[in-house]
């Protein structure tokens, strides 16, 4: 039996080009020559006898998530790294005053231990059979600094995107919750490629009332728009708001990204606020937690959409049979992604990381199947906290 003996983990820094804030807040967007630094963790999980975890942060690189992970990192000292089960249990009851988010790095990196002991990748583990992934792109919210400033921009980007091999497309619009605007933009990307995209809108709960996202929405149901997601700033929590919402509009609802794991999940189902579950791999526990959610959503037959980008995200998806598309966020024209550029695999989840048939494929190297660039990481370094 192996023991945790030692748990690394890195605060590291990048410069985002032509990236800044948008609005009001700390959204960001497409900003010519301005640069963001963006800080991410990288994990290290390491055993008595030699085995290593790792994984490295996307959506969850915040100093909260940090500080829950620092919280539950002592209670994996001494503890057999391939009892997964045993330790989501203990480290959610651990969590289970603060949002949970800390949980999902660790348990990544336990799932890359197992695949890495085995020989084998995360994906075969839990039952993976999807080798390619359909995906869609995911825009920056809009700006108005040249970016995605207008319902043209907006179209003109998506068909950059379909050019590339992208068959569906989600906007996120603007930060000041416009809805007239962003029922202008709805309708006028439909126009544009909806007969050859699959459409879906994401305000990020930027809409300011029911009445607002009663009013968007319409304009989903006009445009043929496959989902509408989070419209309004009950934070995407309310279970009672979007079951009324979804009695008076056509185009199906996706909340509980803001929902963390799975019993919240299911009262919303079971409330009937949603047509879609949400899902994340960093954010609903880990791995571990993840598939309790996708088959949570299966045995109430709904599909449960993967949120974000990254390797442990492709395994996780590989292994869902209720699952449409991959999401590449986020996206804009002259302007990255904000992953972090720490694979020496080839691995990428920038704008052109899908092939012509618009899909992306799952790693196949053991555990996480993706090789991180540590003299990066080291080289960049904020701040360094080593358990034992």
């Amino acid at each position: 039996m192996s023991k945790i003996t030692e748990i690394e983990i890195v605060d590291f820094g990048f410069d985002v080009p032509n990236l800044g804030q948008v609005g009001a807040g700390q959204l960001v967007g497409f900003k010519k020559g301005a640069v963001t630094r963006a800080v991410r963790q990288a994990i290290a999980i390491r055993t008595d006898d030699g085995l290593v975890g790792e994984y490295v942060t996307n959506w969850c690189g915040t100093a909260a998530t940090r500080g829950e992970m620092d919280m539950l990192c002592p209670f994996l000292i001494g503890r057999d790294p391939m009892e997964r089960e045993g330790i989501h249990d203990d480290l959610k009851r651990e969590i289970r005053q603060w949002s949970g988010m800390g949980q999902g790095p660790l348990d990544i990196a336990l799932w890359d231990m197992a695949g890495k002991k085995y020989g084998a990748p995360i994906s075969e583990l839990i039952g993976g059979y999807r080798k390619r992934l359909p995906a869609y792109a995911s825009t920056y919210l809009g700006d108005d600094n040249g970016g995605l400033d207008s319902k043209e921009a907006y179209a003109a980007f998506a068909e950059e995107c379909y050019a590339l091999g992208y068959r569906a497309f989600k906007i996120h619009g603007w930060n000041e919750g416009d809805a007239k605007r962003e029922a202008e933009n709805v309708i006028h990307v439909a126009k544009a490629v909806g007969d050859r995209m699959t459409l879906m809108l994401d305000p990020a709960n930027q809409l300011r009332t029911f009445a607002d996202a009663l009013y968007v929405g319409r304009a989903c149901d006009e445009g043929n728009y496959f989902w509408y997601e989070d419209p309004f700033r009950d934070s995407g929590r309310s279970a009672y708001a979007h079951k009324k919402l979804r009695e008076m509009i056509r185009t199906p609802i996706l909340i509980t990204e803001y929902i963390r794991g799975l019993e919240p999940k299911a009262d919303v189902i079971h409330a009937e606020g949603t047509d879609f579950v949400r899902v994340d791999p960093e954010y609903d526990l880990g791995i571990t937690g993840a598939l309790k959610t996708a088959h949570l959503g299966e045995a109430f037959g709904l599909d449960v959409e993967v949120h974000a980008a990254g390797p442990a995200h492709r395994h996780l998806m590989s292994a869902m049979r209720n699952s449409n598309f991959y999401e590449v966020a986020l996206v804009g024209p002259d302007v990255p992604n904000m992953i972090a550029p720490v694979y020496t695999c080839g691995y990428t989840d920038q704008l052109d990381c899908v092939e012509a048939d618009g899909c992306v494929t799952v790693p196949t190297g053991p555990g996480l199947g993706v090789t991180y660039d540590w003299d990066y990481i080291n080289a960049n370094t904020v701040n360094r906290r080593v358990f034992k």
